[in-house]
């Protein structure tokens, strides 16, 4: 028996100790509560706390395993849900005052997918307005801080979920990204964030009355963020259960076949050629160093087009996604989000239709030639943003700061252009403030990922909780 809190654990742990009668899921469901208790009036990162429900839904699983029945992998686990995500009787309010009241009847299969490995859902977590930020805050629900240093965003639009998984509220926080909402928050809290494949997991909001546009059902997809490697591998084989409400879903493999040995990593310490922080490149680079330690065979080599890659998104998404949006910011969003879109408006190219078109043809072309690199070098390291985490309200300023930070996001951006997974994995500490790498693979090949990942871990030593440092 450990002397560690329950809180402290992670899933994996947690669940094998509920499997063994060693702790109750009530015992470990109280535990969380009270550690949300303690910990979110500081951050403000559960903006919907859930304990009547959680202990409820703690009881009946207690109950099922006095009756034998067989446990779910995640049986008795908390996590959370994010504000912009179905959960049957909760807002879906995406950090909208007027969505406040548009209550889900039934759970995306996100959410459908966790309940039916067994976790409990113990609260919601906060998004920016509309979930188009790299700052979480909001007019509804308020600002969420980062526990490192509250100068400093959380990220964007996850930062509700990585704030809650870095001081330890639940083990795995569902997210979503389209363009890094969760490898972004992840890095900028340091825990580890699970892009997955496009077609992986399925999603849907049922309360959504429009179609996904376009370029949103090509690169947005759901993900967990959780303080372990090994966690985030057991909420992606739960995420990854098939669900007719997602027709993008595909029956893929969790584990692929062996790269040849030993597997060949490129490293990318400053993308694109287009300026990196020191402090960056050093953190890529000394993950390079602890893979080649555990018997990796690395090289600082770019993938084609990386720079391309990134711009894209603006090419896909401007006149499509974004096109979407300006409406739902004009009619609802609040001050943050019209000033931050306002200026990415004049920041990101002017484009149209064909545009978008275009786009998606040179998409095919890139992710052709993606595959061709990845023969070679299955697994890419790279940054997941150029910079530190931003300070907050930085992407209010002006034009030219805007322009800067959406540049410093090219590693983020490039990846759901090409619909592939991405992990986030921190590497340290500098400065007080986490740093870490992002892991690429090709598709459906998220096992290389956090294989990866599990090495840079182990020599990371990030894996536990954190208390806030925040007063």
């Amino acid at each position: 028996m450990t002397a560690e809190p329950l809180w402290s654990l992670d899933a994996v742990a947690l669940a094998d100790r509920i499997r063994r009668r060693e702790v109750s899921a009530r015992e470990v469901v109280d535990a969380h509560l009270d550690r949300m208790d303690a910990v979110n009036p500081r951050l403000n990162a559960v903006v919907l706390a859930l304990p009547e429900q959680a202990r409820a839904a703690a009881d009946a699983a207690d109950a099922a395993l006095a009756r034998g029945d067989a446990a779910g992998p995640l049986h008795g686990v908390p996590v959370t849900i994010k504000v912009n995500t179905d959960q049957a009787g909760c807002p879906t309010d995406n950090g909208v005052v007027a969505l406040k009241d548009l209550v889900a009847e039934r759970d995306s299969p996100t959410v459908a997918n966790l309940r039916k490995a067994g976790a409990i859902v113990i609260g919601r977590t906060n998004t920016p307005c509309l979930s188009m930020r790299w700052l979480t805050d909001n007019s509804l629900h308020g600002a969420t801080l980062n526990p490192w240093d509250p100068s400093r965003t959380p990220g964007g639009s996850s930062g509700g979920a990585a704030s809650a998984t870095a001081a330890g509220i639940a083990p795995i926080n569902q997210g979503n990204d389209i363009a890094g909402s969760v490898r972004y928050p992840a890095y900028c809290c340091g825990v580890v964030g699970l892009r997955p494949s496009y077609g992986r997991v399925p999603a849907r909001n049922y309360s959504s009355p429009k179609p996904r546009p376009i370029s949103a059902q090509l690169m947005a997809v759901q993900g967990p963020l959780t303080r372990t490697v090994r966690d985030a591998r057991l909420a992606l084989r739960v995420l990854a259960a098939g669900d007719p409400g997602d027709a993008r879903w595909v029956d893929a493999p969790l584990e692929g076949p062996p790269p040849p040995a030993p597997v060949r990593v490129a490293l990318v310490a400053n993308p694109a050629g287009r300026g990196a922080d020191p402090a960056i490149q050093d953190s890529v680079r000394q993950a390079g160093g602890w893979l080649a330690e555990a018997g990796y065979a690395v090289e600082e080599i770019e993938p084609p087009r990386l720079g391309e890659a990134a711009d894209l998104w603006a090419r896909m998404a401007m006149a499509d996604t974004i096109r979407s949006l300006d409406t739902a910011v004009e009619q609802m969003g609040d001050d943050g989000i019209r000033r931050a879109i306002a200026l990415w408006h004049a920041v990101m190219p002017q484009c149209g239709p064909q545009d978008t078109l275009d786009a998606l043809m040179e998409r095919d072309a890139m992710l052709q030639d993606w595959q061709a690199f990845m023969e070679r070098f299955p697994v890419i390291v790279m940054p997941n943003s150029s910079e530190p985490a931003f300070r907050v309200d930085e992407d209010l300023v002006d034009v030219e700061t805007t322009r800067r930070m959406i540049a410093a996001q090219l590693p983020q951006l490039a990846i759901p252009v090409l619909g592939l997974p991405g992990l986030s994995v921190p590497t340290g500490l500098h400065e007080g403030i986490p740093m870490g790498v992002q892991i690429v693979a090709g598709r459906f090949r998220e096992d290389l990922c956090l294989a990866a990942g599990e090495a840079i871990e182990a020599r990371a030593g990030m894996t536990g909780p954190i208390d806030p440092k925040i007063a």
